[in-house]
């Protein structure tokens, strides 16, 4: 029997764990997770997902705010754990720790690397307008998702998927494929591969400043970029002066001369508008600043604005 440190923190990592903890093969001695944070209006103090989990095994939770040179790592490395698996940890881990196990340290990486390195690959994979993604399963060294590949497998990107769906799919892969690799490095089988570093890109953390949605792209880009940051943690426009955010838009296929941002058309129940390339989208469902979410259908009965064709409603 193996044993294991894990390290992860959001709901993409629990069927890993959980896969982890119900292997005969392993014993997870110890998770590693971010601390408990504040959340919700009533600012409620909440554990992470993965310590949920932890913690209905039984299995001890370490929480460093930062784990470097924290009193956590060295719990960690006197406990001369066989592996070390990660999942959306969160931080970066030392050398000292990462050379402090048996075997290895491997991490479970939701993008085809060596494309979009960093903590936000599965978003900028859908911003980018991506036709598939996947899992690659690496060795960990001191440069960020840098390490030779022991597995990779790719999956499909759907025209509806957002990055909620997708991290669901990916868990699930993530999961079965870390089932089918350990037990190759285990016995010694996988020396890894490589990663061609002239084909690397970043898919760094998401800015707030970049959840707003720039209309000047093509209507499909524009439909990306919401679907990227849905349910968490959502994209916005500057609709008629009001910080809007956008739950959902349909980019249809037709064409404008109008210019992005303006009104091609409106109804009762419907709201168009141009984008970059000529393109148009509608507007499904949206959230103004203050109020739920709601359908077009109700933002417009309930706004005070006309909505005149040609009108420049959102900020570009």
């Amino acid at each position: 029997m193996k044993s294991i440190i894990f390290m992860g923190t959001p709901q993409f990592a629990v069927p890993i764990l959980q896969s982890l903890i119900q292997n005969p093969d392993y014993n997870v001695e110890a998770v590693v997770t971010q601390p408990d944070r504040r959340t919700g209006r009533k600012h409620n103090l909440t554990m992470s997902p993965v310590k949920k989990v932890a913690v209905e095994n039984e299995i001890a939770v370490f929480q460093p705010e930062k784990i470097s040179g924290s009193e956590e790592m060295a719990q960690l490395i006197a406990l001369h754990a066989d592996l070390i698996v990660t999942a959306a940890f969160g931080q970066f881990l030392p050398m000292k720790l990462i050379n402090s196990v048996k075997l290895a340290a491997v991490n479970v990486h939701g993008s085809l690397l060596p494309k979009y390195r960093g903590g936000a690959p599965v978003q900028y994979a859908i911003m980018n307008g991506e036709s598939e993604t996947g899992i690659t399963i690496i060795y960990m060294v001191k440069k960020m998702d840098a390490g030779k590949m022991l597995a990779q497998r790719k999956i499909k990107i759907e025209a509806t998927d957002d990055v909620g769906s997708m991290f669901e799919k990916l868990s699930i892969l993530g999961r079965n494929l870390l089932n089918e690799t350990l037990p190759k490095l285990i016995a010694g089988e996988l020396a890894g591969v490589e990663q061609d570093e002239e084909k690397v890109t970043f898919a760094p953390n998401i800015k707030p400043e970049e959840e707003q949605v720039d209309f000047r792209q093509s209507a499909k880009l524009v439909d990306a970029k919401v679907r990227a940051l849905r349910p968490f943690p959502v994209s916005f426009v500057i609709l008629n002066g009001l910080r809007t955010k956008l739950w959902q838009v349909t980019p249809l296929d037709q064409t404008t001369d109008l210019l992005p941002g303006q009104v091609v058309e409106k109804t009762k129940h419907k709201l168009l508008i141009a984008t970059g390339k000529n393109g148009v989208v509608r507007l499904d469902r949206v959230q103004p600043a203050g109020k739920p979410q709601m359908d077009i259908t109700d933002y417009l009965n309930g706004s005070q604005e006309a909505f005149y064709e040609g009108e420049q409603v959102i900020k570009l």
